[in-house]
């Protein structure tokens, strides 16, 4: 509780340091605004702009095992952009009609909707922003500001990304630096649907519970980063509640019939970050890992344990082709197998219930670890992703596949896009995920996987 006590202390410290940091760069900014009304402001921007653009279509996500129709909708994108004198406005609003899972509905998005002030040597933004840190493809150890809808399903993965109100504050005290602080100051969780998974008989989801609304429960992140001709690096920190989680035990029950309720459960961690690429020659050499801090995981299987996680990846035209081959690792800090339940007595009642009971806490552990690749110490896994234009970039061709060495899950995405016309684009493709019984790609393949198309014209 000492230990929890001064965390908190600390925690509460840095977010009013943080704030200090955001009122003074807001102080400072005055004297850059004087500078502005002498030319410091950067090119054009006290000529008014404004834009607005979007696209309208359709999308298809069918012939899955468990849904004929994983999405069938009808979607209406605007973005509009404001800029002059500094300041700057940006919304992106989403309006979706359709099948979804079997459900029809209908959604209005608000995925970004910010304002702000730009300087010279720094930038204020406050409100729904999507922020994307490392450069890595695909996984991104350090990008823990924003969370995903992972069961939106259209032919644009970035379209799972939700935006998070955020004050954000970018400062560039030198050439080629700029330091990166944001202030969440409510928790906004990743969309699941784990009641869509076949989990076995008796089993069912109740609703999440978020953290309350007040200065402890917000996250904090800061990178520092540096852009050179043929390098670029940076330092990330974050803290607060992972988008990513997990569920707990809620309850378990055997008779009359079985019973066992799952609660998702949300968890804080301290993440240190560190990213880079480079270019040797006619490669790109990117680099990312991250050191994920939790505590109390071993007494809350929801709460994974601490863990270093890795990538490395190689970037490179071949033969007209773009190549990325991508290695991902993890290991797990302070493992230990978990040890399968045994029946002593298989006549004695009580025996047969705390056998079932410690099954289920076994099962439903081994499932969290699962959920985070923390099956094993350490976790393998290898991606590559191809792509290739043809007919004067009419027609692209997209294939990427993962596997997952240590759990031997693996998933595969061809993706055909065909510019028909100025502004209209037509797309095909199919997403094919599985791996051994029980494993977290074996359950998802039957709900997620299918095939997908889609058609957006743009304006």
């Amino acid at each position: 509780m000492t230990a929890l006590k001064n965390l908190n202390t600390m925690y509460r410290i840095g977010f009013t340091i943080m704030l200090l940091f955001v009122f003074f760069s807001f102080a400072a900014g005055q004297g850059l605004f004087e500078e502005a009304l002498n030319g410091g402001v950067p090119e054009n921007s006290y000529q008014e702009t404004f834009s607005l653009n979007g696209y309208g279509g359709g999308a298809a996500y069918f012939g899955g095992e468990d849904f004929d129709y994983g999405s069938l909708f009808g979607e209406f994108v605007l973005q509009g952009r404001i800029s002059g004198g500094g300041a700057f406005l940006f919304g992106d609003v989403r309006f979706r009609d359709g099948l979804f899972f079997g459900e029809r509905d209908t959604r209005v998005q608000l995925k970004e909707a910010y304002a702000g002030i730009r300087w010279r040597n720094a930038d204020v933004f406050l409100g729904n922003q999507i922020v994307r840190w490392g450069r890595t493809d695909g996984f991104n150890p350090t990008d823990n500001i924003n969370p995903h809808d992972y069961f939106l399903l259209t032919t644009d993965p970035d379209d799972q990304f939700i935006g998070n109100f955020m004050l954000r504050t970018r400062i560039r005290p030198f050439t080629n630096t700029e330091l990166e602080v944001i202030a969440i100051p409510f928790y906004k969780p990743s969309v699941y649907k784990y009641e869509l998974f076949d989990m076995g008989e008796g089993v069912r989801f109740t609703d999440n519970i978020l953290p309350e609304t007040d200065l402890s429960n917000g996250s904090f992140a800061a990178r520092f980063n540096i852009e050179l001709p043929s390098l670029g690096f940076a330092l990330s920190y974050f803290r607060g509640y992972d988008p990513f989680y997990g569920f707990g035990l809620e309850s378990a029950g055997f008779l009359p019939e079985i019973d066992i309720v799952y609660r998702p459960e949300v968890y804080r961690k301290d993440a240190l970050g560190f990213d880079m690429s480079m270019s040797a020659g006619s490669w790109i050499v990117r680099l990312e890992a991250a050191y994920n801090i939790t505590s109390d995981y071993r007494y809350n299987m929801h709460i994974p344990n601490p863990e270093l996680y890795y990538v490395g990846a190689l970037e490179r035209s071949i033969a007209g082709v773009n190549t990325i081959f991508q290695y991902t690792g993890k290991y797990v800090a302070d493992f230990n197998p978990l040890e399968q339940p045994a029946l002593p007595d298989p006549d004695d009642p009580m025996d047969r219930y705390r056998y079932a009971l410690e099954t289920v806490t076994y099962e439903s552990t081994l499932y969290n670890r699962r959920i985070f690749l923390q099956q094993k110490e350490f976790n393998h896994a290898l991606f590559v992703s191809l792509s290739r234009s043809f007919m004067y970039e009419e027609v692209r061709v997209e294939f990427s596949a993962y596997y997952n060495i240590t759990s031997e899950e693996y998933f595969m995405r061809p993706e055909l896009s065909w510019n028909a016309r100025d502004g209209l684009q037509i797309s095909a493709g199919a997403y094919f995920m599985n791996g051994p019984d029980d494993s977290i790609y074996h359950m998802a393949g039957s709900v997620l996987g299918g095939f997908f198309t889609g058609i957006r014209m743009s304006f």
